[in-house]
């Protein structure tokens, strides 16, 4: 082996070296925007959770609106096929399945989740936590950045801020996951939400 040949391989070495222990800028402090009644945005959930003792999971693309009286979620294949439409308004929540399939209508989101899913979707959470806000285990409001990521919400559901859009001032969530532990028949869910697009 020459000598240049060496010489670049500690130079290599040494450049690798150098940008593993170079110190990496602390994360923003700013904080998300204030909460907004209405939204618009598409993206992808993966959901897994164990019911029954047997391991579930599913990946979909979504898109969601929102506004003050209403949300509206519809759930697609990745080939953009609808196999779900979700309505929640004061009066109640309903389901629409692709196919055949009457509409499910129950009280509540979380009445309507728990019917049919066997375990509740947390759709008025979700409300807030797209935008980077929720109500934390004590009932206070949190407010997520990029350097305050986590929290625990009353309901149990553990958030992690994971990904941000980039460029975005103030900062946007763009992957967050969720867990909670379940109770049941269901256990160990887990949600993974990616924002790939907001209008």
């Amino acid at each position: 082996m020459s000598f240049k040949t060496l010489a670049a391989i500690a130079g290599a070495a040494a450049i690798l070296c150098g940008c593993a222990t170079a110190p990496t800028t602390p994360p923003s402090t700013a904080a998300v925007a204030p909460y907004t009644d209405t939204l618009s945005l598409a993206g992808r959930l993966n959901v897994r959770y164990i019911k029954d003792g047997k391991q579930e999971s599913a990946t979909v693309n979504y898109t969601w609106k929102q506004d003050a009286q209403r949300t509206d979620v519809a759930l697609s294949t990745q080939f953009g096929n609808i196999v779900a439409m979700i309505e929640v308004t004061p009066q109640g929540a309903t389901l629409r399945e692709g196919g055949n399939k009457p509409p499910l209508r129950a009280p509540s989101i979380d009445a309507l989740s728990a019917r049919a899913l066997g375990w509740s979707l947390p759709v008025s959470g979700l409300r807030g936590w797209l935008q980077g806000h929720a109500t934390a285990a004590d009932g206070k409001t949190w407010t997520a950045s990029p350097a305050n990521n986590e929290v625990t919400t009353r309901e149990g559901w553990h958030l992690q801020y994971v990904d941000w859009q980039d460029g975005s001032s103030p900062p946007r969530p763009k992957r967050i996951d969720a867990e909670h532990p379940g109770g049941g028949d269901v256990q160990q869910m887990s949600l993974r939400i990616v924002i790939n697009q907001e209008s």
